[in-house]
């Protein structure tokens, strides 16, 4: 969820591609010193790190709607036919995920009762949980009908201070509806001080200046979506963390969910879908199972857990038959 930035995070400042990132650390040990590179040349990342930085469009990309293949796969250090490799498995995996789904024909015919119409543009704002390649809100794109457009503008790490610079890109779309996750790397918690990235205050401010600002900017329907809580356990335990000295807490993650709740907009409450306090210890092997809604660092859904958030966003918006 969270990039490192040149200068403090609480603006909307350019990512520093070069940082290390605490929320996307390397999955395996760091290179030896015989095998760093020499000044000036780009590491390649192994098979595992590709696909992760692939995965989570890391570093982030420039917002467009029709990236260059030749110039994304170059940005992670890829032969092209490997990167494209990549996109094409993560494909598959959200069209099974959507299948899955409307494969009980009760959601199928709540699909069916969605509010989204052929012509219609529907764009979500977020972080790392929704630019996850894997997402919700991709998995979403595989339900809805053809005809219906939708733009994935999140960004990993974004923070509510950045996605106010965001406002820009989301008018320009001129979107019929805005789905809105955010808030979860506002409530990291920094050093032995344990200080928020963004103070409550702050986050609460930005949340409603952005739904304000962007209704005077746009017509579109608004729809807020809650951040997932963490599995505490996994994320105390994670190793990259511990050294970052970085953390979160289910309880800050709770209060913005219960700040989103009660504004007017209807609100997906993730936390039926993504359970806040399961106390199991990652598994030996990291895997964990396949309903396991949480990675081995416990902040990151695993694809169970994205399919779970896209099902709690159609039981809400579909509506009482």
């Amino acid at each position: 969820m969270q990039p490192k930035h040149q200068k403090h995070r609480n603006g909307p400042l350019a990512p520093n591609p070069q940082a290390p990132d605490p929320l996307h650390p390397p999955t395996g040990p760091g290179p030896r010193a015989e095998d760093r590179p020499t000044a000036g040349a780009a590491p390649a990342p192994d098979a595992e790190q590709a696909a992760r930085l692939v995965r989570f469009r890391q570093p982030a990309p420039v917002l467009t709607d029709e990236p260059d293949d030749a110039r994304e796969a170059a940005r992670f250090g890829l032969d092209p036919a490997v990167h494209r490799q990549l996109l094409l498995g993560f494909e598959e995996q959200v069209r099974r995920a959507a299948a899955e789904l409307l494969a009980d024909d009760g959601f199928a015919e709540l699909v069916a009762r969605l509010p989204f119409r052929p012509g219609e543009h529907v764009v979500a704002l977020g972080e790392s949980t929704t630019a996850d390649r894997l997402s919700w809100f991709e998995i979403l794109r595989r339900l809805l009908p053809p005809g219906v457009r939708l733009s994935n503008l999140a960004v990993p790490g974004c923070t509510t201070t950045q996605a106010l610079a965001q406002l820009p890109a989301l008018a320009v779309r001129r979107p019929d509806w805005v789905l809105c996750m955010l808030g979860a790397n506002d409530v990291q918690r920094l050093g032995p001080d344990a200080v928020r990235l963004v103070s409550a205050d702050e986050t609460r401010r930005n949340l409603l200046l952005l739904r304000e600002l962007a209704g005077r900017r746009t017509s579109a329907r608004w729809i807020w979506l809650t951040p997932t809580g963490v599995h505490a356990e996994r994320v105390a335990a994670y190793p990259h963390f511990r050294r970052a000295g970085i953390g979160w807490a289910n309880e800050d993650i709770e209060a913005v969910a219960a700040f989103l709740r009660g504004q007017p907009e209807p609100t997906v409450d993730t936390g039926s879908a993504v359970p806040a306090k399961p106390v199991t210890p990652v598994p030996p092997d990291g895997a964990g199972t396949a309903a396991d809604p949480h990675q081995p660092d416990g902040l990151h859904l695993t694809l169970a857990g994205q399919r779970s958030v896209a099902a709690a966003l159609v039981r809400l918006l579909a509506g009482p038959a």
